[in-house]
């Protein structure tokens, strides 16, 4: 009996869920098989309907084959047997949509009051638009005029980054949308605030007594981000020329990554009051005051011919649909100051790059070193105590100590107490956009940006981009499947700090104890 009670805690109430680009990449690769992960794993109540909405003509037959594939391709579970199957599809219907067409939304109105009717949904809809953020407002606009807002339950609007382009493009999307929804029926997805190991950042500090009351600047040196991707731009070639790496990872993830490291105990475990911490991290960023503080503190890089893995990569401005001449950068890495009481004088230093040697997104917070002149701090070098938080592709944590090398009377050396999540949950962990589809309909908007968020990361990020603008003689190159430039080292040992070994480039010198 408790078990089924927390099943029905778990399960989402029923609702028809709409997914604009349902023929797309990211419905493929993501959200169907979130779909049916939450539906095997009976979180997924049995009410339940999804339309899959894009241009293109396909039958129900197609997009239902198209489904099967797609879990089967993506998904962490296999399609059970044939009745199974059957009975889980049939939940999915398809409609062909000139989103700029008012009668196909009245048209998608009658098929959705069908399926509602059909399966005693009782009026809920979630519609997700996997769309490029310009179609967000007409969406919007088009769903209200066809009355799809006219139901009996609640409406929600799941939207995709980019969040526009910069802070002036994103108030005015945020306009738009605003128009037709409330700020509280908005869900603005951030992938990697799903991921399990960053939602774990909040357990971690809040629930171990030996690490909040050292999380300041009385105990902590500098903290680390890095994203790093071994793939180049592929074929979005187009959209990254216009973006960058700045707007393509820096004014979400890294920045999302940094407040959760940052933020201050909320309250109340509430998601207002979790996302009220977070801005306040965000509008405690140190602004750079002019382009001369941006060159002095954030490091721009573009790739050029490199190797990796015996593979020769080509050089970013050979890339297709990539301008020949192009300035845009694909590596970034900067010195960020969180100024308040906790953080005052702690450098936060972020990274993150296309081509890099390894596929990586840790934090890395190094701890103040013990005193020199004292005790074993004479006759050693103690290396400083390391916490890795480790995100993706492994997940885990692992704590770097000095030890006593076994054997000897007083060598030290520096042992690693590891921690690998995925090694025990392996394949079966359960993916970003399961947790968030799963929050989203159950009304969870914890992690889910708001609009103070966005606002508030582009203030910070527009300032970079206007001294970039205005001066593109500082970007430097690097080979592809290297670290980056040369000038992300000297940022850091400026301060006296080099950045740590991330996973796959662990230190030759570190005694590995794994506990997984």
């Amino acid at each position: 009996m408790a078990e089924n009670q927390t099943l029905d805690a778990l399960q989402t109430p029923g609702a028809v869920f709409f997914i604009f680009g349902a023929t797309g990449d990211l419905a493929r690769r993501k959200l169907f098989p979130a779909i049916y992960s939450l539906y095997r794993e009976g979180k997924l109540a049995q009410d339940f309907a999804v339309i899959g909405v894009a241009r293109r003509p396909r039958t129900q037959e197609e997009f239902r084959s198209d489904i099967r594939e797609s879990i089967r391709e993506f998904c962490r579970y296999q399609a059970g047997d044939e009745s199974e199957w059957i009975e889980f599809v049939e939940h999915f219907e398809y409609k062909s949509l000139d989103i700029n067409n008012i009668g196909g939304f009245r048209e998608l109105r009658a098929q959705t009051e069908v399926l509602e009717e059909k399966f005693h949904i009782p009026g809920n809809r979630l519609f997700y638009l996997a769309l490029a953020p310009e179609l967000f407002g007409s969406v919007s606009f088009n769903l209200k005029e066809g009355g799809m807002l006219d139901s009996t339950g609640w409406n929600r609007l799941v939207i995709e980054k980019p969040f526009g382009y910069d802070l002036e493009s994103a108030e005015k999307l945020n306009e738009q949308i605003r128009q037709v929804f409330k700020e509280e029926e908005v869900y603005r997805i951030d992938h990697y605030l799903g991921k399990e190991m960053v939602q774990n950042i909040e357990v971690i500090r809040f629930a171990n007594a030996f690490f909040e009351p050292l999380w300041n600047n009385k105990h902590i040196a500098n903290i680390q981000i890095t994203l790093g991707e071994t793939v180049g731009v592929e074929d979005r070639g187009g959209y990254y020329d216009n973006a960058g790496a700045l707007r393509d990872m820096g004014q979400n993830h890294i920045l999302q990554l940094l407040t959760m490291i940052a933020m201050e105990p909320p309250s109340r475990l509430l998601a207002e009051d979790i996302r009220d911490e977070k801005v306040k991290v965000l509008r405690s960023l140190r602004p750079y005051a002019s382009s001369d503080e941006v060159r002095e503190n954030v490091v721009r890089g573009q790739y050029t011919q490199g190797l990796h893995k015996g593979k020769s990569l080509p050089a970013y401005r050979q890339e297709d649909k990539v301008d020949p001449e192009s300035n845009t950068e694909t590596y970034f890495a900067a010195r960020v100051s969180v100024d308040n009481f906790r953080w005052a004088g702690v450098p936060f230093y972020i990274r993150t790059g296309k081509h890099l040697p390894v596929k990586t997104t840790e934090v890395v917070v190094e701890f103040k070193g013990m005193p020199t002149n004292v005790y074993l701090g004479q006759k050693h070098k103690l290396e400083p105590n390391l916490l890795v938080i480790r995100v993706n592709p492994m997940e885990g944590i692992y704590v770097k100590i000095n030890a006593k090398k076994p054997g000897s009377e007083s060598d030290i050396q520096p042992l690693a107490m590891d921690f690998c999540q995925s090694c025990m949950i392996g394949i079966n962990s359960p993916e970003a956009y399961e947790r968030l589809l799963h929050d989203a309909t159950r009304g969870d908007s914890t992690y889910f940006t708001r609009w103070d968020e966005v606002s508030s990361a582009w203030s910070f990020v527009d300032r970079i981009a206007k001294a970039w603008r205005e001066d593109s003689s500082d970007l430097a190159s690097y080979p592809a499947g290297s670290w980056g430039p040369v000038e992300a080292d000297k940022l850091l040992a400026k301060d006296g700090f080099h950045w740590w070994p991330v996973n796959g480039q662990e230190e030759d010198n570190v005694v590995w104890q794994v506990n997984s």
